[in-house]
């Protein structure tokens, strides 16, 4: 009896291959579609208010008017449409709609900004639910009540409480004057000053892509409110100009500081409230922002995520992807490759970033999707032997350094850029044997942590090409992946799951989603499942019954047990169930057929067959910050419902 319904599962994973594939762009790769988000575009109309409101004002009407259309019923916003209203958001909206509108406590004059009531809908009303909702979220509207819950929503890490209390203290809604900066952290800008060898040890409040952040907000609370200390006063004063230097350093020709609207303007709206509206990082902020508003007036959370959607795609093809279509594939993903060490964060070349634009930054998940891509896109090409046969014959192979070769030829040099990715996670490994997001942790806040899913995505990545590789670099990469598999040990949580660090669920309890993180996990440990690496049985057993005992009765997974199911989770679940269909056999411990069964009946039915893919608010962005992308759930289910299919027509 076959696992699933061949005929209805192959008439959907064909709908969704064909789907996928028109997908592409004209270059022949993958870019998608980010969500509008109303904290990005509550974060931009401010921004480009205070460098220039009369300039911009058609711009900040229209956004004005996405954001009252585009509330929630109960008064608040979420970071998309899909999402359900939060503290952090629905205070940047309320203080965007307040903002050169008659609020005498507004950084912005009335005089440079008159929006007519009528142009933007019943803009006051919507101040007026925020208000309301604000008061039941953080207990009162009184500043004090409203900064603590903001500033407890994020703990210890300021990377984002202190952007989002600037915008409200700029927007007039923290009180007057000085009195409305004591609730903003004041972030140590002149840290930014030193080497950049010695941020590990300065203990700074903020993770390490955040430094313009740093800068920017932190020069914005000294000027608004200095210390009362006149030897602190001396030493921020005498830094400005040089901290200033740094920050115009670490932004990228597109203006866009990691292509993502809020942060870019945090720290331009940060710079123009200390008159710095003209400085060249603040106009190359604004061009950033005018290129990047959607015709609806809106702003995504980031540009776009062109170089992962294309790795994940590629990934979950195989030998589907059309063979005209794998050399410009390679090519475009080779050019992405980061050759030289990175100006912001100073990661050495080798790694991936999510984007081709030039405020990417290289990172663990895209680095580690790149190096599987890439395994994919040469199975069978006359390039992948040559480089195979070349590392059996160097004694070891170093990173590129501005190479200047082209993609292809590059591959059969020493400077082999596959190597240089798998060079570049294992520098990035911490000493708890896990991998981090960018770099080396600065400390313990969140995304300078080891994470599982980041992990389990090098270990992957790491064991596809082991064999491969030549003695000296196997030898390392051998020992990484023993002390990645003994962090994925030490992380499991009690239950048996793993909590990811790059996406959650909403509706799941702290917002965590262990779904992602535990299918990530034993995809990874079913890829390498030789002995020699295999994790501990009894950890595998429990990763393994805590995912089947998350499934929903309707055959699908939410972020967490009895969380409604989405098609991305449900997908990935899927996929990563088919994988463990051979240990199961092997150990007879889980019947997993009703499980592949029911789930892939669930996502043949809420794709249409394949042909309607509705996205669910999957990731966790920076700091408890949403997005959704609509070629996730398409892409997810291309590679489930492929596995599901090829193990039903696997003799048995």
């Amino acid at each position: 009896m076959p696992l699933v319904n061949e005929a209805a599962v192959s008439q959907a994973l064909a709908s969704a291959r064909a789907r996928l594939l028109a997908e592409r762009s004209p270059d022949g790769h993958w870019v998608g579609e980010l969500s509008s988000s109303a904290l990005s575009t509550a974060t931009a109309v401010t921004a480009l208010a205070l460098v220039d409101a009369a300039a911009h004002e058609a711009i900040i009407r229209d956004g004005l008017k996405w954001l009252v259309d585009h509330r929630n019923p109960d008064g608040g916003w979420g970071d998309t449409i899909l999402s359900k209203s939060n503290l952090s958001t629905t205070a940047l909206a309320w203080a965007a709609l307040g903002a050169g509108g008659g609020n005498a406590q507004s950084q912005i004059p009335d005089s440079t900004f008159q929006i007519q009531q009528s142009a933007i809908g019943n803009r006051q009303s919507a101040i007026a639910d925020a208000e309301a909702w604000l008061a039941r979220a953080a207990g009162s509207l009184e500043p004090e009540r409203l900064a603590a819950a903001i500033a407890a929503r994020y703990g210890n890490d300021r990377t984002f409480s202190a952007p989002i209390l600037t915008m409200c203290a700029l927007g007039g809604r923290l009180g007057e004057g000085r009195a409305a900066w004591r609730h903003v952290y004041p972030l140590p800008f002149e840290l930014a000053a030193f080497p950049h060898r010695l941020y590990r040890w300065l203990r700074m409040p903020v993770v390490s892509y955040a430094l313009p952040a740093l800068i920017a907000i932190g020069q914005a609370r000294f000027h608004h409110a200095p210390p009362r200390n006149p030897l602190a006063r001396l030493v921020r004063g005498l830094v400005r100009r040089k901290t200033l230097r740094v920050l115009q350093g670490t932004q990228p020709p597109s203006g866009g500081f990691l292509e993502a609207v809020p942060l870019t303007s945090f720290v331009t709206m940060s710079l123009a409230s200390i008159g710095q509206a003209r400085h060249p990082v603040a106009a190359k902020g604004v061009e950033f922002l005018l290129r990047t508003v959607r015709p609806d007036g809106s702003w995504p959370i980031d540009v776009h995520l062109a170089t992962w959607v294309t790795t994940l795609s590629v990934n979950a093809l195989g030998e589907a992807l059309p063979a005209e279509a794998r050399e410009p594939l390679l090519d475009w993903l080779l050019a992405q490759q980061h050759r030289v060490e990175h100006p912001f964060t100073h990661a050495a070349p080798g790694g991936w970033a999510w984007t081709p634009l030039s405020g990417g930054v290289p990172d663990a998940d895209d680095t580690a999707g790149a190096l599987l891509a890439l395994r994919r896109l040469g199975e069978g090409d006359e390039w992948m032997n040559g480089w195979v046969d070349e590392c059996q014959t160097q004694p070891s192979i170093h990173p590129i350094i501005q190479s200047s070769s082209s993609p292809r030829s590059a591959l059969r040099t020493p400077h082999s850029a596959l190597a240089a990715g798998i060079q570049w996670l294992l520098g990035l490994q911490n000493p708890d044997g896990g991998i981090p997001t960018f770099c080396r942790g600065w400390g313990k806040l969140p995304f300078d942590r080891s994470a599982p899913d980041l992990t389990a995505h090098a270990l992957l990545a790491w064991h596809t090409w082991l064999d491969d590789l030549p003695p000296r670099l196997r030898s390392r990469t051998d020992a990484a992946m023993r002390r990645a598999i003994a962090y994925l040990e030490r992380s499991q949580r009690p239950d048996g799951s793993w909590l990811p660090l790059w996406f959650g669920n909403e509706a799941a309890p702290d917002e965590a989603n262990p779904t992602y993180g535990t299918a990530r996990v034993l995809i990874a440990l079913a890829g390498i499942s030789d002995s020699a690496f295999r994790i501990p049985h009894s950890a595998f057993a429990r990763g393994v019954q805590w995912l089947l005992t998350a499934q929903n009765p309707d055959g699908g997974w939410g972020g967490a047990p009895g969380v409604p199911s989405s098609i991305e989770e449900t997908a990935l679940a899927l996929d990563a169930v088919s994988r463990l269909v051979a240990f199961s056999s092997q150990s007879g411990i889980w019947n997993l057929e009703s499980v592949i069964a029911a789930s892939a009946a669930w996502l043949v039915e809420h794709t249409d067959c394949g042909r309607s893919f509705p996205p669910a608010p999957i990731g966790l962005y920076f700091a408890k910050l949403w997005y959704f992308e609509k070629l996730y759930p398409l892409i997810l289910t291309v590679g489930a419902l492929q596995r599901a299919l090829e193990l039903t027509r696997r003799p048995r």
